[in-house]
Parts: C-alpha cells; structure tokens; sequence
C-alpha cells in the first residue's frame, strides 16, 4: 500500500498532483520513467510518468488530468489515503547527456512529465529553452517550477488568455530560424503536437525526442497493447520506450490505436459519476 501524502488540484479541478511515500521507487526512478498505478484490489492498471521524486523523502510525483472511471476516482481520494499498488520504476529513462542547448516543448498534461526530464537535462549542464503551450491560462501547470530550471521560457495559450496566442510550433520555429546552436528538441504532448513539432524540426535536421502515450496495460512487455510502429518496426512502447526518435514514429496508426476506447472510456466516466 502506498499513502498519498500530498495532494494538489491544479487546474479547474481537473488536472492533480499526488505525492506519493513509495521510498524504494523513489531512489530509482530516473527522468521520462513511469509507474503503473491500481487504486485497489478491483481497479485498472494505469500508467503515469513520474513528474518530480524526492529521493531523501522517499516521494514520488505523479500528474494525471481526469479523463476515465479510475481517473475520476483517483480525484476522489484525499490525503492519508493509499493506493493498492504503485509499480516502477518502469520503462527507459531519458538519454540525458550534456550536448549544449536543448529545446524542451511540453503542452498540456506533458508539462509534468518535461519538467522531470528538463530538470535532468539541466543538472547535466545544458542551457535549456522551455516552451510551454495550453488552451488557455487555467489549464496551464508548473509554470513556476519550469522558470526556475529554463535559461529562457516561452508560454503559448490557444486562445491568447496568457504568454503567446497560438501554438508552441511557432516560438519553435522562430528558435529554430535565429539560432544555429540548437541540438535538441524534446516535446511531450498531445500527439499532434508532437507531430506538428517533429515536422518542423525535420526540415532544420535537428534531433527530436518524443514521449508516447499508447494504451498500456501490463507495462512489462508481454500483452503488446503499447506496441508503435517506429521505422516501420513494431516497437512496445513499455519496454522500449517510452521516448522514441520522433522522426521516424508513425504518429498516424498512433492516433488511430490511441482512439480506439474513446467512446468506452466516456461512458465508464458516465457511469460512475451516476
């Protein structure tokens, strides 16, 4: 059993933060690593990438917007409650190597998992540009914790509300376009931002890294629900992954595979909430 020591609602109430007493985790897990989380003894397995841990405190952060059944029910938990199982670290973590300056994109939700990663790349000596993109000012999180690890940050919103009105495309190309010193483009997202921003970088031949986000299930490699189609190979997402070239994702069959449980995952959303 794992106790949520701290919780944090972030945005309109729909996007939390756990800290969660997991000590053995903790000392492990290294950036754009994840852990699969079961509420209790009948719940689903669901996968989170750690966003932050506190090693000396044995805590691990997780970020996660409601969007299901156990999502919703997660929201409902307090402080001093415990998880059934939290397991990890799993996955590969971030190839983080000091290469000079590196650009990091997070939109949305994937703000949580760039800010682990961000801080690495940091710690390792680059000089790291931020650029963070929302629909609006209220869905925007870490905006504090990414300023203090960016040497520079950008913030876009959809709609104009806060930072630059449009997408994190733009700032990215105007980098891209006025300094020659870029090595590294590192984006976490929706999907189509991901795939918007490593059609850009491609046409600057800069090295871009992605985290997916595939429908995962065991975590260990053997159901082959996570599986992508990287360089026309069927990689799985939870073994080999999750941060892939993102010049060479099929990031098409991954919207197709990543859609295919919308409509039930609304409606066990509906369900419970009755």
């Amino acid at each position: 059993m794992f106790q949520i020591v701290r919780k944090q609602e972030m945005a309109r109430g729909t996007i939390i933060r756990f800290d969660i007493s997991a000590p053995k985790i903790a000392k492990k897990v290294k950036a754009g690593q994840f852990v699969i989380i079961r509420v209790n003894e009948t719940g689903e397995r669901i996968p989170l990438t750690v966003a932050d841990k506190d090693e000396f405190a044995g805590i691990i952060s997780i970020i996660f917007q409601v969007v299901g059944k156990t999502t919703a029910l997660m929201r409902s938990l307090k402080e001093g409650d415990l998880l059934r199982d939290v397991v990890g670290p799993l996955g590969r973590p971030a190839e983080v190597e000091k290469v000079g300056t590196v650009i990091m994109i997070g939109g949305g939700t994937g703000v949580a998992i760039l800010h682990h990663v961000a801080k690495a790349f940091k710690q390792a000596g680059n000089y790291v540009i931020g650029i963070m993109g929302s629909k609006d000012k209220e869905l925007l999180i870490l905006e504090n914790e990414m300023t203090q690890i960016c040497d520079e940050l950008v913030i876009t919103t959809d709609d104009g509300s806060y930072g630059e009105r449009g997408f994190v495309t733009q700032p990215l190309q105007k980098y891209l376009e006025e300094r020659d010193d870029v090595k590294l483009v590192y984006a976490i997202g929706p999907i189509i931002m991901m795939k918007n921003v490593c059609k850009l970088t491609e046409k600057y031949k800069i090295q871009t890294m992605v985290s997916l986000n595939p429908v995962m299930i065991d975590g260990t490699g053997m159901c082959g629900g996570c599986r992508v189609k990287v360089n026309d190979e069927t990689r799985f997402c939870c073994v080999d992954g999750p941060d892939f070239d993102g010049h060479k994702v099929d990031f098409e069959e991954l919207m197709n595979r990543n859609s295919l449980y919308l409509k039930e995952e609304k409606d066990s959303l509906l369900f419970s909430i009755r």
